[in-house]
């Protein structure tokens, strides 16, 4: 299972998060967020093989594609409701697209919105709460059993270390990647070395 960490405000814990061989990075470009961080310091830290992703909300599409170059990123993932048009634009294999499945009465229901979206995304990614993102909490996750993710599936929301036990194997085989920010954190954009050095141990089994 990968892991990535959201929320990077800083080179030192970027570069921490080099040295543990972390997957994915993400960079909150959203002004009202504390953890929010601008095109240009980003383009200033080295990228050593992880791939890096851009959180956003209200830009147009012409601005999001501006800050991808500027910052060197790899995928967007689109936090709004930004429509099939948008990822278009964008380019779908750059693209993670943002669920809520809390705005769903049943698990079809989010399947169709899957289907919908899954020609227009490389991946989609499962968020808590009914839209935006931060909201410091977990979801349930056992409607995973009733759902085919359709694309490499993100789970997000408030995620610790005890979403490891949580998951189990079976949910476990339907998530390609666990998204923390707030449950590896010290303070909103300070990250904390020794939750993420145990996260990583737990799922190499050190």
């Amino acid at each position: 299972m990968k892991i990535k960490i959201c929320g990077l405000t800083n080179r030192d814990d970027l570069q921490f998060c080099q040295k543990l061989d972390i997957d994915y990075v993400g960079f909150i470009f959203h002004p009202p967020s504390p953890r929010n961080v601008s095109p240009s310091l980003v383009a200033t830290w080295e990228q050593k093989g992880e791939k890096r992703v851009g959180v956003f909300v209200r830009q147009d599409a012409d601005q999001v594609l501006e800050i991808m170059d500027m910052a060197g990123l790899d995928l967007a993932q689109l936090h709004g409701d930004q429509d099939e048009d948008f990822c278009l634009k964008i380019g779908p294999s750059r693209v993670i697209k943002v669920l809520w499945p809390e705005r769903f009465s049943t698990p079809s229901e989010l399947q169709k919105e899957m289907e919908r979206f899954a020609p227009f995304c490389a991946y989609f990614l499962l968020d808590a709460g009914k839209y935006g993102g931060g909201h410091g909490r977990r979801m349930n996750c056992s409607f995973l059993n009733q759902i085919k993710p359709l694309k490499p599936l993100f789970l997000a929301g408030g995620l610790d270390i005890r979403i490891l036990d949580e998951l189990g194997e079976s949910l476990g085989k339907k998530v390609f990647a666990l998204d923390f920010n707030s449950g590896v954190e010290m303070r909103p954009g300070v990250k904390d070395k020794q939750k993420i050095l145990e996260l990583v141990q737990s799922l190499k089994g050190e």
